[in-house]
């Protein structure tokens, strides 16, 4: 039984998952609107034509949208893996913060503790694998920015809902252009997109957000992989 409270709130917006397909992502928002009714009135409105299964207040207050067997409309154009109908593949939560448009700001605790009380059950019951626990940039980063960089994505993998990446003496060495490609295609990254390297530091390098190879990138995104064995 969840520690926080749930309220109900239905979004007319979605449909069929494509048939035959599984889902095996979870994918992380923040609204980006400057209050969580601006966000929830969106969210429910059918001419918006978006959705998102859950969306979790800054007090921990679970909103339910949409059934997790349905196809919300959450990710938009996006691809992980080379597959680009992510929003079949996955469960979708906004998590109510203004974003980089209207004034971002760190992610209460209460807040973060329901996101982490409710991905948990997410992901055990899909099957889901700390890998595949992303954020939106992560798969639309010519599009997107969130959850962004102040997401407290070590806490959560710290109770087991995603990976942070800890480096070792085996990630060091020597890297290149053309190795740094692979690897973020290895991991799920669209390469065709220049934008993937930034998407990864705002995920799992937070303090190297450049958007230009470094060691510390790199060294965390073999340590990834080595964690994965992708």
């Amino acid at each position: 039984m969840s520690s926080f409270r749930r309220i109900d709130r239905p979004s007319p917006n979605h449909g069929p998952r494509t048939e035959g397909t599984r889902v095996d992502l979870l994918i992380l928002h923040y609204t980006g609107m400057p209050s969580a009714a601006h966000a929830l009135e969106r969210l429910c409105d059918p001419a918006a034509q978006v959705s998102a299964h859950y969306t979790v207040d800054e007090d921990g207050t679970i909103y339910a949208h949409v059934p997790e067997d349905r196809r919300a409309w959450h990710a938009g154009r996006s691809n992980w893996r080379g597959a680009e109908d992510v929003n079949s593949r996955s469960i979708g939560i906004e998590i109510v913060n203004p974003g980089h448009e209207f004034g971002y700001r760190p992610f209460p605790p209460a807040q973060m503790a329901a996101v982490a009380e409710l991905c948990l059950d997410i992901v055990k019951r899909h099957g889901i694998a700390p890998a595949d626990v992303l954020g939106h940039s992560d798969v639309a980063p010519a599009r997107k920015e969130d959850p962004g960089e102040l997401f407290d994505w070590p806490g959560l993998a710290a109770q087991g809902v995603g990976l942070w990446p800890t480096p070792s003496q085996a990630d060091d060495g020597a890297f290149d252009d053309a190795e740094i490609s692979t690897l973020l295609g290895r991991y799920g990254y669209d390469t065709a997109e220049p934008r993937s390297l930034l998407a990864f530091q705002r995920h799992f390098h937070p303090n190297g957000l450049t958007g230009t190879p470094d060691a510390e990138t790199v060294r965390r995104l073999r340590a990834l992989l080595r964690l994965t064995g992708r």
